[in-house]
């Protein structure tokens, strides 16, 4: 290990350490009274639900009350209804008072049963029964009127001797004045995290409505009948649940309660996981004092710390950072300071964050629903990171990184010394005019020996390959033309073909596209390399000569440009470059000996760049252009063809899979492995996304038509697609500028287009894992129909109603909700940010049913742009 990254990793590790100790800096409150004045008491454990009548037995009753005593003067309970029925008589044994409750319903007969019993029990109990609440927020929840109540709460008056009221918020018995005539006390709930009010003014909050309803009702006692935090749960506005906050906010009411002799009852004593599935969400399960094991959540008397478990948290983020690091940077020995220092940052910033989630997740309680979903999470996550660490260790390594381990250098040979080349040109239904433009460039090349194969496989009507046939003649006997009507194995299969009929003193064969034009030296300056006796595969970048005709041939062109003068740039530093089926030379007998081109395969050339590595060969990359066709001319052809690319890596990776894990016989290196698996990464991620996109619109539904039981996903879980989409977005931006000297249009409009294939690639990843031999998908050159309106908008079909309903959902929901809640908001904005690439595509297919557009808006994005990208020293 080098000294250097040994000290980046301490001296990152100490910045990230005191990050957390300032975060989790102890805070002195007011310690916790030695009893407090009363607890709210439901006495459900896990497995429990008073919904469906599952009730705790009377020894775990007794017990918690047992816990409760010496801890409190009283306790509130809600309900009479089986065992909680005996609550009074138990609290006696452990000398605690209680105020019971009837929990009034929409249930006529159900209510009437409920006054019924508290009546009874209350007179038995006499000794320790102090107050009656008939109903609990029934009012706040609809489902019974004023009137109906005032019946319940007369009927109690009459028949107790102990005060009578009902429990509801605040602000209801404001709303109804008249409600106050038929209680003895104002039993009212002071529960400012509901109404969104931050920790620092909550008890303020409570204090200021309590002087409200005491000046309202000035003849009649105010008694806080709950008032708490909850320690888990969504942000609501400015108030954020978690055990420091609770502990804060608890400890902070109770020493000011006791100065203004409050009479209160603390929400609550236990955790009550049931109320996950009630209409208070998954925050109802986290108001007790106490956890549903019976264990303190926080400090009654010591410091409040935000996170008590931190240094722990702390060096597990370290060692999961450094180990990230190392593995970055294991083969990165020409990586400069400043890019083993973003690596680092990045490492120990990913690792925070996956602790973090982690540790935040686990303080749920675990539920098969909540399982399933960290499940998921887990395997989403862990995607996301290795993809960030994956990006940005392209990005340090394109930035900071010297570029000089394996430069491409042009050598000067004699005529004599050059190795005679086959150049194949495999051809399906071309227009003869481009062939033929194609032929003439090839017969321009300065080169002492070289062969032309042109392979028409399939082409049905003669009046298409004839004249090419014609035109080889005319160009003289090194010029050689096949066709086959019935020939298997689609551009593979005319490859094939093409090498069985190449000439035997050829040792380099080079494959061009039958829309390319090439540059006079190409053969001359590459083809020098191969006199090193272990290089198999030389290659020259993928270009175009169309970019100038319309605004969505200009984009096509800026997004091309990063993968050849970025991505193929870095993985020649290893030798590991991608192979593509033009501009490209390869060693006879390395081709002979692995088999030729694959024809399962729909990305044959990748396919056997990946063989050819797997030999132990050396391929070289220029960033040079030596040749350039045409790109697609609709955005059906833009998707064809990515939908090839990334379907057939699925392909390769499922046929190389022992070899990329090191199983079985093979001299791939690690760095081969590394950029093969890397490079294919954002793809997955696509896949991956699509998933997510899928999920988000589920939950989204649900969300609009439950809001009051789904929640949306936790903030930090929402923070994870923004923060890949944000660093994505960074990386192409700041390396699109520096790598390729591109200008914010020119970026702005290779982002237009490649999130606009964001789609088909998932759509391809994810049908390459289900499938196996899905068709040949050529990509037609200057199709007829490009400028067809209709045909092109038709293209974007899907991309559309899934952009409409991710679009849609967000504006339900701030209809719905607005934007008072943090967790809320970055939910909207998730689901904006997953429409970006639908909306990109539909954009994509206008500008390509919109041949004719402003030339200067053409000009903006195609010039200039740089042949090559820049290195450190330039």
């Amino acid at each position: 290990m080098r000294k250097s990254n040994i000290l980046i990793c301490i001296a990152v590790a100490a910045i990230f350490i005191s990050c957390w100790a300032m975060l989790n800096k102890p805070e002195n409150e007011p310690p916790w009274p030695k009893r407090i004045q009363g607890f709210s008491f439901s006495p459900m454990r896990p497995g429990n639900d008073p919904v469906k009548h599952i009730l705790p037995t009377e020894s775990e009753v007794e017990a918690d009350l047992k816990l409760l005593s010496g801890r409190t003067n009283a306790v509130r309970v809600y309900s009479v209804e089986g065992v909680q029925a005996k609550i009074p008589e138990l609290a006696a044994k452990v000398g605690l008072n209680v105020t019971l409750g009837a929990w009034i319903g929409p249930d006529p007969v159900e209510n009437e049963r409920q006054v019924t019993e508290v009546i009874r029990i209350a007179r038995e109990n006499y000794q320790n029964v102090i107050r009656v609440i008939i109903g609990n927020e029934s009012i706040l929840r609809g489902e019974i009127t004023v009137k109906e109540l005032d019946s319940y709460l007369e009927r109690a008056q009459r028949e107790l001797t102990i005060p009578v009221s009902t429990a509801e918020p605040w602000h209801v018995w404001i709303q109804h004045p008249d409600l106050a005539d038929h209680v003895d006390f104002i039993a009212t709930h002071m529960l400012p995290y509901w109404e969104g009010v931050p920790l620092d003014n909550a008890v303020d909050y409570i204090i200021d409505r309590y002087n409200t309803l005491a000046r309202n009702f000035p003849d009649k006692l105010v008694v806080i009948g709950e008032v708490g935090w909850p320690s888990n749960g969504r942000k609501r506005g400015g108030a954020v649940a978690s055990p420091a906050n609770q502990a804060t906010f608890l400890r902070r009411f109770l020493a000011k309660a006791e100065e203004l002799e409050y009479v209160y009852y603390v929400m609550e004593a236990f955790d009550q996981i049931w109320k996950q599935k009630n209409t208070e969400g998954a925050v109802g399960a986290y108001w007790g004092v106490y956890d549903a094991n019976r264990q303190p959540k926080f400090p009654f008397t010591s410091p409040i710390v935000s996170i008590p478990e931190w240094q722990t948290l702390a060096a597990v983020s370290v060692a999961i950072a450094i180990i990230c690091f190392m593995l970055l940077v294991v083969d990165s020995k020409t990586l400069k300071l400043r890019g083993r220092g973003f690596l680092a940052s990045i490492a120990f910033i990913a690792a925070t964050g996956v602790v973090w989630i982690f540790y935040s997740y686990s303080r749920q309680y675990l539920t098969f629903s909540t399982i399933l979903v960290g499940i998921l999470m887990s395997i989403g996550l862990l995607g996301v990171v290795i993809v960030v660490l994956a990006e940005a260790h392209e990005w340090a390594e394109a930035i900071w990184g010297s570029m000089q381990r394996r430069a491409f250098v042009k050598q000067e040979v004699p005529d004599d010394e050059l190795p005679m080349v086959s150049v194949h040109v495999p051809a399906y239904n071309e227009p003869p005019e481009m062939m033929i433009e194609t032929l003439n460039a090839l017969a321009r090349l300065d080169y002492p020996r070289f062969e032309v194969i042109v392979m028409d496989n399939n082409t049905k009507d003669p009046e298409v390959w004839r004249p090419v046939e014609a035109h080889c003649r005319t160009l003289g006997p090194h010029f050689k033309f096949f066709h086959e009507g019935q020939l298997a194995g689609f551009k593979a299969g005319a490859l094939n073909y093409a090498l069985a009929r190449t000439a035997d003193e050829a040792t380099v064969v080079a494959v061009i596209d039958s829309d390319y034009q090439v540059d006079p030296y190409w053969l001359r300056d590459l083809t020098p390399q191969f006199l090193k006796e272990n290089v198999a595969i030389v290659q020259a970048p993928q270009d175009y000569r169309d970019d100038k005709e319309n605004l969505f041939k200009a984009m096509c062109y800026a997004e091309y440009r990063a993968f050849f003068s970025i991505g193929m740039v870095v993985r020649n530093e290893r030798n590991a470059i991608i192979q593509h089926g033009t501009m490209t030379m390869v060693r006879r007998s390395v081709l002979e000996e692995v088999g030729a081109w694959a024809e399962w395969c729909i990305t044959e050339d990748a396919e056997l760049g990946l063989r050819i590595f797997e030999q132990g060969c050396e391929a070289y990359y220029t960033s040079k252009s030596y040749g350039k066709g045409l790109m697609p001319d609709n955005f059906v052809d833009f998707k064809k063809q990515r939908f090839r690319w990334a379907y057939g890596s699925v392909q390769i990776m499922r046929y190389h899979l022992g070899e990329l894990l090191r199983k079985g016989e093979t001299k791939l290196t690690w760095g081969q492995r590394y950029h093969f698996v890397a490079g294919w990464l954002p793809w997955m991620a696509d896949s991956i996304n699509l998933i997510f996109t899928a999920s988000a619109l589920l939950w989204s539904t649900y969300m609009i038509y439950l809001p009051l039981t789904v929640d949306a996903p936790m903030l930090i879980l929402s923070v994870v697609p923004l923060t890949f989409f944000i660093f994505k977005v960074a990386k192409m931006i700041y390396l699109y500028h520096r790598r390729v000297d591109s200008s914010v249009v020119q970026t702005m409009a290779s982002a237009v287009a490649g999130l606009a294939l964001t789609h088909t690639i998932a759509k391809a990843m994810l049908y390459g894992v289900i499938t196996k031999n899905l068709p040949f998908f050529r990509t037609p050159k200057k199709a007829a129909d490009s400028s067809e309106f209709w045909y092109a908008l038709q293209s974007a079909r899907e991309e559309a109603l899934v952009g409409i309903a991710l679009l849609l959902a967000a504006w339900c929901l701030y209809q719905q909700h607005g934007a008072s809640s943090s967790d809320q908001l970055v939910w909207m904005i998730v689901l904006l940010v997953q429409s970006t690439p639908y909306v990109a595509a539909v954009a994509m297919s206008f500008i390509g049913a919109c041949a004719q557009l402003p030339e200067k808006l053409v000009e903006s994005i195609t010039s200039p742009l740089a042949d090559r990208p820049k290195t450190e020293n330039e």
